[in-house]
């Protein structure tokens, strides 16, 4: 089944993708062109310096259009944000990016994919990370945790028809995803400074560190050759992507300042991840302001009771 259906998938997304770009053609193969001017590593290549050139200068333009005596106020800094500016800059670039890109071909390929297709992409891509969990549980020491993470990728590849099926859910084995940053985390290294990384949004230090390690132990970074490799990760991207369409205008809805909200919630998602859902309760990793975000409601403080107090017996 899945020799049959990942092709089909793999060549119209290429189609959709490559489309928009004049030199990029695709053939009825669903192969790239010879051309060098149009391979996958060009391309990949032209867009990460174009991202690196414009995550420096968006923050310099940013700077100079702000009005010198503007009167709106200002967010308070938050500790685990020193770099807001740029990751604010970063995130605007982003957001570009995705409304321009992303959404218009995760909205294609939910509309022409069949539901059963994306589960089963969904699920090819879940067992490969179910790969690199089962190291990272071994690296934490989590026997019961590396047992069944293993026990998962046996299950789902070879019953679930290299992962398109995921027996091992129905058979009751849970999943506990981790990645190198997280075993970091469990070994004492701390989140660091929040960061917004081009095209790969919200970090820390410690998880951009770590992305060179996750990058290498995902079993998709051995497949070979490199066009086939990068057809994989696009095809991964445009699933993620589509699990969370309409999520942005449910934010927007629900945050005053997107970015904040946002920030907030992946500093405490990563550190319950680190600690297995169960973080102290007077760690600093939260990233909550002490002083309070100004963009969100603050509810008022109780009332005193007016009424006399009781007489002493």
């Amino acid at each position: 089944m899945a020799h049959l259906v990942f092709p089909a998938v793999k060549t119209s997304l290429l189609g959709m993708t490559f489309k928009a770009f004049d030199g990029a053609k695709v053939s009825t193969t669903g192969r790239l062109s010879e051309s060098p001017y149009c391979s996958p590593k060009a391309f990949l290549s032209l867009l990460i310096t174009a991202t690196l050139a414009l995550s420096v200068l968006l923050p310099c333009a940013h700077a100079q259009s702000a009005p010198a005596n503007s009167t709106e106020r200002s967010p308070v800094p938050n500790p685990k944000d020193p770099f807001e500016s740029f990751n604010r800059s970063v995130t605007t670039f982003n957001d570009r990016v995705d409304q321009a890109l992303l959404q218009p071909v995760a909205r294609t390929y939910v509309k022409v994919t069949p539901d059963i297709l994306q589960t089963g992409v969904k699920n090819f891509f879940g067992n490969l990370a179910d790969v690199w969990s089962t190291v990272n549980n071994a690296l934490q020491l989590k026997p019961q945790e590396t047992v069944e993470s293993l026990a998962r990728v046996g299950v789902n590849t070879i019953l679930g028809v290299g992962g398109v099926i995921d027996w091992a859910s129905k058979m009751g084995i849970d999943r506990h995803t981790e990645d190198f940053g997280q075993t970091l985390g469990h070994w004492g290294v701390g989140s660091g400074p929040y960061l917004v990384l081009p095209l790969l949004g919200p970090s820390t230090l410690r998880d951009t560190v770590s992305l060179t390690m996750d990058f290498n132990g995902n079993p998709t970074h051995r497949v070979k050759p490199a066009s086939a490799r990068y057809e994989l990760m696009g095809l991964n991207l445009v699933s993620k992507r589509a699990q969370y369409l309409g999520l942005g205008d449910e934010l927007n809805d629900l945050a005053l300042d997107r970015y904040s909200f946002l920030r907030d919630v992946y500093l405490q998602k990563r550190l319950s991840d680190v600690w297995d859902g169960n973080p102290p309760e007077d760690t600093e990793e939260s990233g909550q302001d002490p002083q309070g975000d100004p963009t969100q409601p603050v509810s008022p403080a109780p009332l005193e009771s007016t009424s006399p107090a009781p007489a002493a017996p």
